[in-house]
């Protein structure tokens, strides 16, 4: 469970630093809170920000399920895949939001799979 435990950890340093990054650019674009609009470079970045957010309610406890139940090394590296995939996303978004579609994909199945997984586990082990 190490393992799981390093990949939750470094998806919450990914979560800060996104948060960091909003702040930061709420300062360059002078967009000051509570206001969320204002300058499309911040909207995008709070966006990133907050759609990691809204990914991380699912992962966490479906890494934790799918560790518990299955493998926690492979729920470990499923996990090491939503990180770079999130990783992705906030390049891309910030870019072109349009290009957003592999970082997104890659998280989301990340997240599925976990989730699937947990759910056989589960079963599983009930029967």
């Amino acid at each position: 469970m190490n393992y799981v435990h390093l990949v939750i950890l470094v998806a919450f340093l990914q979560y800060m630093w996104f948060g960091w990054e909003v702040g930061a650019m709420r300062g360059k674009h002078k967009v000051s809170a509570p206001a969320t609009t204002g300058n499309p470079e911040f909207e995008r970045m709070f966006r990133v920000h907050q759609n990691t957010l809204e990914q991380l309610v699912v992962f966490v406890p479906a890494l934790m399920i799918f560790a518990s139940y299955l493998d926690a090394r492979w729920a470990a590296g499923i996990g090491a895949v939503f990180i770079v995939g999130r990783t992705i996303y906030r390049l891309n978004y910030l870019d072109n939001p349009k290009g957003r579609g592999l970082g997104f994909g890659l998280g989301f199945a990340s997240v599925a799979v976990l989730v699937l997984g947990g759910i056989f586990g589960a079963v599983r082990a009930m029967l």
